[in-house]
């Protein structure tokens, strides 16, 4: 099956136009180009475009796409997370409408709003500025189709672990544990394996040594972190033990 660029123009939404300057940016080549110059697009390149099409929905660049799709050469994986993240989209927009009739029918009927009802479904995204500034859109958009394609089963797991990390953190620092101790060191371990954990970030699969003393010393830097940690000492805590830990195994 082949289509035309100017099918593929009506059916996608776009231009033909756009189509060839994702030709010459080396983004989405047609499959074949007709004696009289018409461009046609074969099964292969028609997915290749719905994947810059999804990717393009995330807020990504045309650079950082072509990026992304040279390095996710598995397209079925890639389909899958695309499928996960989409899947996940729609039941949070059903929560959000399921919501705002919520909030609708208490005004018109003079009851009581709970704001648990009337912010279901609105992701909070505080910290996407500041994720793109420091990793690129990339990491953000990848990160975020990671979590929203979880269940919700597995955002709590995820979260717990989280909770029990910090706490266990806590711990050990108010039980004043030297930053090289066998006890210490295995939490850093455990912190290194839940910073890997997360797509999307130059730490995921094994995380660099740079990547892990640089989150540790913004622990101490940065309040709103320091805070996970018991404050400035429990972070300075982890700082070190995050130190020590690179120097021996990453």
């Amino acid at each position: 099956m082949e289509a035309s660029i100017q099918e593929v123009a009506r059916l996608t939404g776009t231009t033909s136009r756009t189509l060839r300057h994702y030709d010459a940016v080396g983004l989405l080549r047609p499959s074949r180009v007709g004696d009289n110059g018409y461009r046609w697009y074969d099964d292969d390149a028609l997915v290749r475009l719905q994947r810059v099409l999804l990717l393009r929905d995330l807020g990504l660049g045309l650079a950082e796409i072509r990026r992304v799709l040279d390095r996710e050469t598995d397209e079925r994986t890639a389909l899958r997370r695309h499928l996960a993240w989409l899947e996940a989209e729609q039941d949070r927009l059903a929560r959000q409408a399921a919501s705002v009739h919520r909030t609708l029918t208490a005004r018109e009927n003079g009851d009581t709003l709970m704001a648990a009802d009337v912010f279901d479904g609105f992701d909070h995204t505080q910290y996407r500025e500041e994720v793109e500034q420091r990793w690129g859109a990339d990491a953000y958009a990848t990160s975020d189709a990671w979590w929203r394609g979880l269940t919700e089963t597995d955002r709590a797991a995820w979260k717990a672990e989280t909770e029990r990390l910090g706490a266990d953190w806590a711990a050990a620092a108010g039980a004043k544990l030297d930053p090289t101790s066998d006890q210490a060191q295995e939490l850093a371990r455990r912190h290194v394996a839940w910073l890997g954990s997360i797509p999307g970030t130059p730490g995921h699969g094994t995380a660099p040594a740079g990547y892990v003393t640089g989150l540790a010393d913004m622990y101490v830097a940065d309040e709103r972190f320091a805070r996970n940690y018991g404050g400035r000492a429990g972070a300075a805590f982890v700082r070190d033990a995050l130190h020590a830990y690179a120097a021996r195994h990453l």
